[in-house]
């Protein structure tokens, strides 16, 4: 189904089935079938979600160096799965639309359909972080006012995009609106392209 109002409760979902632990280690087990966008969408949150946490505990002050380059490791790894993730549901989103002919006067959207979806499922995160500490039993008034306040901001945000994703979705639809992909081609992670991982490689030849 391709409805942003559906994204927002896959990921809604895939948040609340990662906090019944709430442990980065958990192995992700997801409910829908391989090969469909649903499937897809929820492994993208699930690791933005863990992300998320590592984020906090590598922030811990008295946090082990050890500790520190191992989990930063770790978020290396997982920018990168985001990033591919992202760039395979877009290959979805070209095939289906892949028929539509553009209209004369289409508009180049500024970006691609899974990047504005990859910030609604960024969104979703930060509406349910925001929530939590909103309600937090030992925190002051003031705190919890000023967390109300932003997480009434956020959800308008989540309102709008939601909004807008479908919007783009109509435009596409009509031939509208010309969408294409341009890999992200990131350079830190490949040896071939990054000049200190290439001469690491040589010093072990």
């Amino acid at each position: 189904m391709i409805d942003s109002k559906h994204f927002n409760k896959i990921f809604e979902q895939s948040i609340f089935d990662y906090h019944i632990t709430d442990d980065v280690n958990k192995t992700i087990i997801n409910p829908y079938d391989e090969g469909i966008l649903d499937f897809l969408l929820y492994k993208k949150n699930w690791i933005d979600t863990v992300q998320w946490h590592l984020e906090d505990i590598i922030r811990e002050p008295s946090i082990d160096a050890k500790k520190a380059l191992e989990i930063k490791r770790r978020i290396d790894k997982s920018n990168q799965e985001r990033t591919d993730l992202v760039e395979l549901i877009d290959d979805f989103f070209f095939n289906e639309f892949n028929n539509i002919k553009s209209n004369k006067n289409a508009f180049i959207a500024t970006e691609t359909p899974a990047w504005a979806i990859d910030r609604l499922s960024i969104l979703n995160l930060k509406i349910y972080h925001m929530k939590e500490e909103s309600e937090r039993e030992d925190a002051d008034k003031n705190h919890k006012n000023n967390c109300l306040n932003k997480l009434n901001i956020l959800l308008q945000q989540k309102e709008d995009l939601t909004t807008a994703v479908n919007q783009l979705f109509e435009n596409i639809t009509k031939g509208n609106a010309v969408i294409r992909t341009y890999k992200q081609m990131k350079m830190y992670n490949d040896s071939n392209l990054n000049p200190v991982l290439r001469a690491s490689l040589k010093k072990t030849d």
